[in-house]
């Protein structure tokens, strides 16, 4: 049977339900000790507490970094209460046994999330004496709790009541688990965060560093993951310092799944290619549609047109607020969407979505805020597990312009097929390799994606967009290895070309748009996407 706790030290800089926490501990018979600005919200709000200070007989120093790193707190908490040697030890120093630790870190990850934030004012952030009494009271959970969320303030006011004044092996060992993952994070962001402000001048040059962690924090347990077999959770990394699915407000629907997040991400990050009026429809994480018109309800019809079989049950992103208009069109024929990503929701188009039968119950709303090219972080890195490791890399954020394009045929593209094919290359990118795109001016009339030879892309393009193949341009992601992808686009229609080059037979390709009067660009670009 667990001992009953007799003294707690609270030090959080999150406040939150702060004081009711503390005044449940205090009625119960238990000791309260602070430092700082806790101890002044407690002093205010009437609750009895001994400073650290007076507890040590060491003042707080250097601006409040120096506080709670001292043998008195530090010895309270690492004391084994079963160890004769310990309690030896305590009660020849004068050393209280601290049996519950309160805290949470200094706000460093918003802190550097926000713009024009100094140096000496992140630094400032790092917190020293939080995580320091966090890994000792985890060390020795069990005999102490050690409490990091504020989420779990009830869960611990309960449990003592219920016990005695005590807590659980089981609670005090979750708690330390949490505790540990928390400093993890931390650790991790002030690592990465270092690195990025001056670390490649110290590691070879390397754009990355020599160590690398994450650490996340557990939004939600998913119904499953890819397959109902797999079990899967969503966790978040912090501040992305852009709209993001993880950051984003769910508005309606059902709860999210492993596969609405991914294609979500995805929907979103094609979406931040364009400033204008835009919708895409994406499927499998690849875009079966997209448009871009000055009303967003054309947009949306003119997305949906690029493949309305596979749109059926697919995720949409918009770059405007979802309006009425926008709203009836989904919900009027036989249309039907897993989730959809905005910067928000007109009230009255967020009515008729949360109430239609059969949409209402199901389609997951998500309201992320404004967005567009220039809200992407170039900080954020792209992380892909592998089996006994994971690889990182810097994210894809170029983008080519018709003005970035090298035309290598006798024949230029006119001012509409280049604007053409800068719509396309930008969609292109976000396909799954080998990626063929098909479009007009602004709209996405086919796609071929994943295919194994870059021919067969092309063939499913073609058959996707149908007769509208006729006077449609392309984009590829990486260069034709040979004329018979070029050829079977030409025999379809197709009037105008854009890829990256970089082929040894780049030549036979350009001979065989020439023949044709076909006029090709490079980009100069690849942009695989597996």
């Amino acid at each position: 049977m667990q001992q009953p706790i007799r003294r707690a030290l609270l030090s959080v800089s999150d406040k939150t339900g702060l004081e009711g926490f503390a005044r449940n501990l205090s009625q119960m018979g238990v000791e309260l000790l602070s430092t700082g600005g806790t101890q002044r919200v407690l002093t205010e709000a009437g609750i009895p507490v001994t400073g650290v200070a007076e507890y040590t007989g060491f003042p707080e120093m250097m601006n409040g970094r120096v506080k709670t790193l001292h043998p008195k707190v530090h010895g309270g908490i690492l004391a084994l209460r079963d160890n004769p040697e310990h309690v030896s030890d305590m009660e020849e120093h004068g050393i209280e046994g601290i049996d519950l630790v309160v805290v949470n870190l200094y706000p460093f990850e918003a802190t550097v999330a926000q713009e024009g934030v100094s140096r000496a004012e992140a630094i400032e952030q790092i917190d020293i004496g939080g995580p320091s009494m966090v890994r000792s009271a985890a060390k020795n959970h069990a005999h102490v709790g050690i409490v990091t969320d504020p989420a779990d303030y009830g869960r611990v006011l309960d449990e003592l009541q219920k016990r005695g004044g005590a807590l659980s092996d089981e609670l005090r060992a979750e708690l330390a688990f949490k505790a540990y993952a928390l400093t993890a994070r931390y650790d991790g962001a002030i690592s990465r965060w270092l690195f990025e402000q001056d670390g490649a001048e110290h590691d070879g040059d390397s754009a990355f560093p020599s160590g690398f962690s994450m650490g996340g924090v557990k939004a939600m347990d998913l119904r499953y993951g890819e397959n109902p077999h797999q079990k899967a959770a969503f966790y978040t990394t912090g501040a992305a310092g852009e709209p993001s699915v993880a950051e984003a407000e769910v508005l309606g629907g059902k709860a999210l799944s492993f596969n609405n997040i991914v294609d979500l991400d995805a929907a979103l990050a094609l979406a931040k290619e364009f400033k204008e009026p835009f919708v895409c429809v994406i499927k499998h994480t690849n875009p079966c549609g997209a448009a871009v018109h000055e009303d967003i309800e054309a947009a949306l019809e003119e997305a949906w047109s690029g493949d309305p079989i596979s749109a059926f049950g697919s995720v949409l992103a918009f770059t405007r607020p979802v309006n009425l208009a926008s709203a009836q069109f989904l919900v009027d024929g036989n249309r039907f969407v897993e989730a959809i990503i905005a910067p928000s929701f007109d009230e009255d188009a967020l009515d008729l979505l949360t109430h239609k039968p059969k949409w209402g119950r199901s389609v997951r709303l998500l309201a992320c805020g404004e967005y567009g090219p220039a809200s992407r972080n170039p900080r954020e890195v792209e992380v892909k597990k592998v089996v006994g490791g994971f690889l990182l890399q810097e994210r894809d954020l170029t983008a080519e312009g018709q003005d970035e394009f090298r035309v290598v045929t006798e024949v230029a593209p006119t001012t509409e097929q280049a604007a053409a094919l800068a719509f396309a290359n930008r969609i292109a990118k976000h396909v799954k390799s080998n990626a063929i795109v098909l479009t007009g001016p602004r709209t996405v009339f086919g796609v071929g994606a994943g295919q194994m030879s870059r021919v067969d892309s092309v063939r499913l393009a073609v058959s996707k967009a149908g007769d509208r193949s006729a006077g449609s341009v392309l984009a590829s992601d990486a260069f034709f290895p040979f004329p018979d992808g070029v050829e079977v686009a030409m025999d379809a229609g197709v009037v105008a070309l854009v890829e990256p080059g970089g082929s040894v037979r780049d030549d036979q390709i350009i001979a065989a748009c020439d023949a044709a009067r076909i006029p090709m660009v490079f980009s100069d670009a690849r942009h695989f996407r597996h």
